[in-house]
């Protein structure tokens, strides 16, 4: 594993782990219900990466890989890709064909990974 204390994503993950906490992040969870693992490289794609696990089963983020099977979708990006995307200022269909994300798993489920998910953020 990395040391991912320089990551942006770190905050970001941070953030969603209360926002699914909240009513509004309930209301993902019983929406989409399904598991997402994020690898999140510093530079590269492939190198350094750091894994997230969000649960939008049980409405949970964790560090590492997901522990209950196979992820229905997993996505790599580099980290400031990531943060875009999650800002809403990249759309995630423009980042998969730039390259900047990868997808494994079910291509109808990574679709349904939108920056909706995650919480507006006050401030990064």
């Amino acid at each position: 594993m990395a040391d991912s204390s320089n990551l942006k994503s770190d905050a970001l993950m941070e953030q969603m782990k209360q926002h699914l906490a909240s009513d509004a992040g309930k209301e993902i969870t019983k929406k989409i219900g399904l598991v997402y693992q994020f690898h999140i490289a510093p530079k590269k794609l492939g190198f350094d990466e750091v894994v997230y696990t969000v649960d939008l089963k049980k409405g949970d983020v964790t560090k590492g890989p997901y522990e209950g099977g196979r992820p229905d979708a997993s996505f790599s990006f580099k980290d400031e890709d990531f943060v875009k995307v999650a800002l809403g200022k990249m759309n995630p269909q423009i980042a998969f064909m730039r390259g900047a994300m990868k997808v494994k798993g079910s291509l109808s489920a990574a679709q349904k990974f939108t920056p909706d998910i995650f919480p507006k953020p006050s401030k990064l």
